[in-house]
């Protein structure tokens, strides 16, 4: 009689199987279907480290370290397969982690869906002045009334015209391409643990567009959380809460740490921080994440005129 296999279940989000969790205006993820969970990772670790492995950890303690010391495998051994409804600028961040399984919807093929994302008065962003490709403060309510009334009327206009086109007998692949990047598309999207963290890694980033953040953290917080709840806790706080250092950085927080603060600042200027003079050069990037990670630390910046260094 052959033996009966154990299929790795998790209740949290069988409960929640074809919920659609809401994003933005009018897009959502949900849950289709799903292969293992925290034990999966758990098992197949054990068939690479051999039996005696469960005398040494326990299932938390095994992800825990599988995570921190990068041992990826066992995490690709689930897998989750998402239906979502997405802008399409922020699909395009998002067909770029090219480490899944997707179907999109063909607007070839169907109809597009009439539905846009719309941006209210009060979140229009701003440029940032320090990074190219993110967003600063928020526009004044006066002038996001002005541009939300402007959006409204291109996306009206532009779907007005598509549905003229489609009347007239025009293909659908050619009526498409007026549709501004605010259309929503849907795709399912099917991906193992390992690649999901990182793009959860990315995505769930503050340097990360505000739109596909909401995406990724309602993946993060509202799925993963329920399906593999060991790893999201270990993700959180080996990956998303946490720091790495490069070597210099190393001895500079050292030298911070130990109060010697001329040493820091030397380095600093050798790594080409800032100028011979001391000076932070303007638009550092490593210079601005350096100083973020002593502020995290409760440690002074040395080249700072607040720090009065020695």
């Amino acid at each position: 009689m052959a033996a009966l296999v154990y299929r790795p279940s998790s209740p949290e989000l069988d409960a929640l199987l074809g919920h659609r969790f809401s994003v933005l205006d009018d897009g959502f993820v949900r849950v289709v279907d799903y292969m293992g969970n925290d034990s999966a990772i758990v098992q197949a670790a054990r068939v690479s480290y051999g039996t005696g492995t469960k005398q040494v950890h326990e299932d938390r303690g095994l992800i825990r370290y599988l995570l921190r010391h990068h041992h990826t495998t066992p995490f690709e051994m689930c897998e989750i397969k998402l239906h979502v409804r997405v802008p399409m600028d922020c699909w395009r961040q998002w067909i770029r982690h090219r480490t899944a399984n997707v179907n999109e919807y063909s607007t070839r093929y169907s109809l597009a869906i009439d539905q846009a994302q719309k941006t209210s008065a009060t979140d229009w962003r701003a440029q940032s002045a320090s990074n190219r490709q993110g967003s600063g403060s928020v526009l004044s309510s006066e002038q996001g009334e002005i541009l939300s009334k402007e959006e409204q009327e291109l996306q009206r206009r532009a779907r007005q015209i598509y549905e003229t086109r489609i009347a007239l007998g025009v293909a659908r692949e050619q009526a498409r391409k007026d549709l501004p990047l605010s259309t929503y598309t849907e795709a399912y999207w099917k991906i193992d643990l390992h690649n999901l963290l990182n793009f959860l890694a990315l995505r769930m980033d503050q340097h990360a567009q505000h739109e596909i953040r909401s995406y990724a953290t309602t993946i993060g917080r509202e799925i993963v959380s329920r399906w593999c709840p060991q790893a999201w806790e270990a993700f959180q706080d080996y990956r998303l809460s946490a720091r790495s250092l490069s070597r210099l950085e190393i001895e500079v927080i050292r030298a911070v740490a130990e109060s010697k603060y001329s040493d820091a600042i030397s380095l600093a200027v050798a790594a080409g921080w800032l100028d011979e003079h001391g000076g932070p050069k303007p638009n550092n990037r490593e210079r601005r994440e350096v100083e973020a990670t002593l502020s995290e630390l409760g440690l002074r910046t040395p080249w700072s005129q607040e720090s009065d260094p020695k």
